[in-house]
């Protein structure tokens, strides 16, 4: 583990190993993120959340994941950074109270309304302040400290250099947590009207239609009927489709700026994205933490993170204003690359498994173990749960197997090129 001195107000205080911070909308993808090296992991309740469509937890779930998590090691920070109207207020202090009973271990809000409830309903729970507070100075910051914040969690609008500034002017004890993967909002720290005004679907309340992903057409405005694409494409032109942002290439600069967290986008994204992008910021951390002086990424890992979903990969704004910000031609993602099936357990040279996309027997796979580099292999004989012979994997969730040699862990990932 590295650590560094910092100096704020005449105290020194140890900053210590940066954390991974992973998304989660359910308890596949929490076990996943968890397997799969997550310091932390974050994820939403039915109320106050960002995510409206994902699966969240209810309180129940909720307590499970808590103890599951903090059995392991791993913290959880509960989103609870909506901005209420008056009559969620009414139920807001109940909320957190059951919440905080659950264990969770940090409200993330962004209401100042939310975080003083916050503090009278549950004293005990950390206050992390969400960047839908649009946090972009180093004032801020340290005011959200005053009134109780253990952490910030900046605008996805802000260079090394600003991060920097701020990490350099706040309080020592003040944690700073920043965004390194996932989709961008083309509307300033995410709060867009464009989806209420468009789809009656309020962003700010976790419902975001995502009008940003849109094609668009130029009309005049006596020739309704006649749209004419604004480049010379037929289906329109993406003009607000952010591409997603990929910092893994720069953890080194990153974590040299000063941020306390690395955040991974993606609360509504498999587990599947959840697993594979969080080996990888996991095993890139820990490098550069075994060498930072000379530390430059393996270049297999960038492989991986363009072996989940995404749309083509940029900066943001941590190098100073995007030059290719945007992809113009397509709102859609890439996908090369697809889950067929998670290693259930391994015994006596048999792996057994449970399907999740179908493939054949002979078909050329990669298995991906939680910390490791993936190895490619070829599965030539599959087994149904009976232990019959099989040609394929067709049934959906079906349960096989098949020889391996070699252990391999609970939860190791199958997959292969589509």
């Amino acid at each position: 583990m590295r650590a560094a001195i910092k100096e704020f107000g005449g105290m020194n205080v140890m900053m210590t190993k940066p954390e991974v911070l992973a998304p989660v909308g359910d308890m596949e993808r929490l076990k996943a993120a968890i397997r799969f090296g997550a310091d932390a992991v974050y994820l939403g309740s039915t109320e106050y959340g960002m995510r409206a469509a994902s699966a969240n937890f209810g309180m129940d779930d909720l307590k499970a994941a808590v103890q599951y998590a903090h059995e392991r090691g791993v913290r959880v920070y509960l989103t609870c950074n909506t901005l209420p109207n008056n009559r969620e207020m009414e139920r807001l202090e109940e909320f957190l109270q059951n919440a905080a009973g659950c264990g969770v271990d940090a409200f993330i809000v962004s209401d100042i309304g939310v975080l003083t409830t916050a503090k009278k309903a549950a004293p005990q729970v950390e206050i992390h302040i969400s960047t839908q507070a649009g946090i972009v100075n180093a004032v801020t910051a340290t005011e959200f400290y005053k009134m109780g914040a253990k952490r910030v969690v900046l605008a996805r609008e802000l260079s090394l250099e600003d991060i920097r500034y701020i990490r350099d002017h706040t309080p020592p004890e003040l944690e700073i947590e920043v965004f390194v993967h996932g989709a961008m909002c083309m509307s300033f720290s995410g709060r867009c009207l464009l989806s209420n005004y468009m789809a009656h679907r309020d962003a700010n309340r976790g419902e975001c239609a995502q009008p940003c992903r849109w094609g668009y057409y130029l009309v005049e405005e006596k020739r309704l009927d006649q749209p004419m694409p604004i480049m010379e494409n037929e289906q329109g032109t993406y003009i607000l489709n952010a591409k997603d942002l990929c910092m893994l290439e720069y953890i080194d600069k990153v974590i040299e700026a000063g941020a306390t967290s690395l955040k991974i986008e993606g609360r509504a994204k498999s587990s599947y994205y959840v697993s594979v992008v969080t080996n990888a910021y996991r095993i890139g951390v820990d490098s550069y933490l075994e060498s930072p002086q000379n530390w430059k990424l393996e270049p297999w890992l960038m492989d991986e993170v363009r072996k989940v979903s995404h749309r083509d990969y940029s900066t943001g704004f941590y190098f100073g204003r995007p030059q290719e910000g945007q992809r113009y031609d397509t709102g859609g993602y890439i996908r090369n690359c697809d889950i067929v099936a998670i290693v259930d357990c391994w015994k006596d040279g048999v792996a057994y498994c449970t399907q999740k996309n179908k493939f054949f027997a002979g078909d050329k796979v990669e298995l991906l173990e939680p910390g490791k580099r993936p190895v490619e292999i070829a599965i030539t004989e599959l087994y149904n749960e009976e232990g019959e012979a099989i040609e394929d994997t067709r049934h959906a969730h079906m349960k096989f197997s098949f020889p391996f040699k070699t252990p391999v862990a609970e939860g190791t990932i199958i997959r292969k090129d589509v």
